[in-house]
């Protein structure tokens, strides 16, 4: 046999036992991998979910596994295979319908298998309708509408946020049981609207939606700008000082009007001038107002002991059947403001409040236009209402005083225009020390101007017509939309 044959053999008998080899299966058995029968139901954007795998490894042996998902999150894509199950857990995504997630099991021996878990996520839930207190932190989102089916209370050390462009609405309620969002001394709001987007309060029997907002149509669709008291209001109550007494002397806290003296939540003041309650930036509430009882309603915007590290501009109060804003005592200041149609006063100060109310429009309140009170204890200090412009009766709203103060009221009013003032509309009194008046402008022929102020004519007060506020930054609200501003 020559060489060449010898090599012809050997090389046949290699592949022979070559292929013998591959042939050979493995002595341990194969993983198998099970997913649950049929579909597994996920409610949309849901969190914290989880998938069971039924898995068999050879014992042997040790394995693996690798999880990847579609439409979710895996938040355990791989891991150490020990016992007969792998849990594998996720987020659930916000497009609604089919999701699934597929577990591969690959043993030591590089022997694998897999399976997919067949997953629906659930259509997005528009309407979400709250029916007991926030009690951790929370955010509202400006695909849904947030209905407020009670007196909802952010509790103390809690934040909720509230996304820009989101609708909240009160169903009707009254006395305990009218609806109202209240953020607790000690916690936050963090509700920071956009002028493309703002956060709007109503009533459950506004139409408005959130295709409208998205549309820039900012108004209620269904409901006129004089048609209150349908829900309650927003109230923010914080730390810093107040003035008030009782029989006892003085006290550093007290009880909110428009929420029940059950309810512990309602109380506000403290020593904390600084206090931090949030952020509130263009907001819109409307309609509210509800009465719980003995002629006590909710304010639109209730600021009770309020400090000075909460930030609070672009506000609009549409048609409460209250007050537009009131103070009780704080520190917080406010600027750029709308109060519009309201059924009572349209700014309201009390027990001391020290900060400062700065570019606002007032247009038509049925009380006061403004009611400043002075302290209620021995604790003393001023607040500051500048660059305001005020159309006192209109389209048969007449508003009681232009401006109404006590003997004890200390505030600063500065740079402010009134026009549309009634036969009867005055400033109630000039005598009070603790009231300046500088460069007040009554839209008024001058030979009239003394029969709109009650006693001497301060030097501040003038006849004129110039406005003082800054509307250009007050387009976004619903009253710039519907022409409530023109002539300012």
């Amino acid at each position: 046999m020559n060489l060449r044959l010898l090599a012809m053999l050997f090389a046949s008998f290699a592949l022979v036992f070559s292929a013998c080899d591959d042939d050979e299966e493995s002595p341990f058995a194969q993983p198998t991998v099970t997913a649950p029968s049929g579909v597994t139901s996920v409610e949309n954007g849901a969190t914290g979910q989880s998938v069971v795998f039924t898995v068999t490894v050879d014992p042997e042996l040790s394995a693996t596994y690798q999880a990847t998902g579609s439409g979710v999150t895996i938040l355990n894509a791989t891991g150490n295979v020990t016992g007969s199950s792998v849990t594998i857990n996720f987020d659930a995504g916000t497009a609604s319908g089919a999701a699934s997630i597929t577990l591969e099991v690959t043993d030591s021996e590089g022997q694998s298998d897999e399976a997919t878990a067949v997953l629906n996520i659930g259509e997005a839930e528009s309407v979400v309708r709250l029916t007991s207190n926030i009690t951790e932190n929370t955010t509202w989102t400006a695909d849904k509408v947030y209905v407020l089916a009670g007196r909802i209370t952010v509790v103390d050390g809690v934040t909720l946020t509230i996304e820009a462009g989101t609708i909240i609405k009160g169903e009707a309620g009254t006395g305990a049981n009218a609806t109202a969002l209240l953020i607790a001394r000690g916690a936050k709001i963090m509700a920071e609207g956009a002028a493309d987007a703002p956060i709007i309060f109503t009533s459950v029997a506004d139409e408005i939606s959130p295709e409208d907002v998205a549309a820039g149509n900012f108004g209620s669709p269904n409901l006129d700008p004089d048609i209150n008291g349908l829900w309650g209001g927003v109230i923010v109550l914080g730390k810093a000082r107040i003035s008030a007494s009782n029989t006892s002397g003085d006290v550093i806290e007290l009880q909110i009007e428009g929420i029940p003296t059950s309810d512990p939540n309602g109380l506000y003041g403290g020593n904390d001038d600084a206090d931090n309650s949030g952020v509130l930036k263009y907001i819109s509430i409307r309609h509210g107002g509800a009465n719980i009882g003995a002629g006590n309603e909710i304010n639109g915007l209730t600021l009770g002991g309020v400090g000075s590290g909460t930030v609070i501009e672009n506000i609009e109060v549409v048609s409460n059947q209250d007050d537009g804003i009131e103070w009780f005592g704080g520190t917080v200041s406010v600027k750029n403001v709308v109060v519009w149609n309201v059924g009572d006063d349209a700014i309201d100060t009390d027990q001391s409040w020290s900060g400062t109310l700065d570019n606002f429009v007032v247009v038509t309140p049925t009380g006061h236009c403004f009611e400043l009170d002075g302290p209620e204890g021995s604790f003393a200090a001023g607040h500051t209402i500048q660059n305001g412009s005020i159309i006192a009766s209109g389209n048969g709203r007449v508003s009681e005083d232009l401006i109404n103060v006590d003997a004890n009221s200390i505030v600063a009013l500065k740079s402010l225009y009134f026009t549309g003032i009634g036969a009867e509309q005055k400033i109630n009194r000039v005598t009070a020390a603790g009231v300046t008046f500088e460069d007040i402008v009554f839209d008024v022929e001058e030979a009239n101007l003394p029969n709109h102020v009650n006693g001497a004519v301060p030097a501040g007060v003038t006849a004129g017509n110039t406005p003082k506020a800054d509307v250009s930054v007050l387009g976004w609200t619903w009253a710039a939309q519907a022409g409530g501003l023109s002539g300012l």
